[in-house]
């Protein structure tokens, strides 16, 4: 019997992260995608060339696209191509997912974020978010946990040392 057919687990290594989603928003939920990619892109992908920083997702027609993910170009694989470094892609879901995520943002107030890119079972997948604005004294309020939990890490390392 073959392994991979028998394996049901889904093994993802990630390639790049937005930390800035989870600063600037709360995430609700979370959806894996799929990418419409060209060859000269996943190659760059592979070779840790994509930026999803200033990236959005959005809806048009009914479909899901991600606008603004930067992907440069290797000169080695795009030769042939002219290549668009910053082309809409399409989001890969399905119906069902498509439906509440346009449900969800357009009535109740939330935004569709990229979170990260990563790897399941060899093909490259986008998780994104539907994500609520935090405001400014959420923010600062996430940081000084995360502070917190940096000095209380200091502390009980030095405790350990004495």
């Amino acid at each position: 019997m073959d392994d991979q057919a028998t394996d049901t687990t889904t093994h993802s290594m990630s390639i790049i992260d937005n930390r800035k989603a989870f600063h600037e928003y709360f995430i609700e939920e979370r959806f894996e995608a799929g990418l419409v990619l060209e060859g000269w892109e996943v190659k760059a992908i592979r070779a840790g060339r994509a930026n999803i920083k200033e990236a959005y997702v959005m809806v048009r027609n009914g479909e899901i696209f991600i606008i603004g993910m930067h992907i440069s170009p290797l000169t080695s694989a795009s030769t042939h191509v002219h290549a668009d470094p910053t082309r809409t892609r399409k989001l890969l879901l399905n119906e069902a997912e498509i439906n509440t995520l346009i449900g969800k943002s357009e009535r109740a107030g939330f935004t569709l974020v990229p979170l990260d890119l990563h790897y399941t079972r060899g093909r490259i997948k986008a998780e994104i978010g539907l994500a609520k604005g935090k405001k400014l004294y959420d923010k600062r309020d996430t940081e000084k946990k995360r502070d917190w939990e940096r000095e209380k890490g200091r502390l009980m390392r030095d405790k350990v040392g004495k």
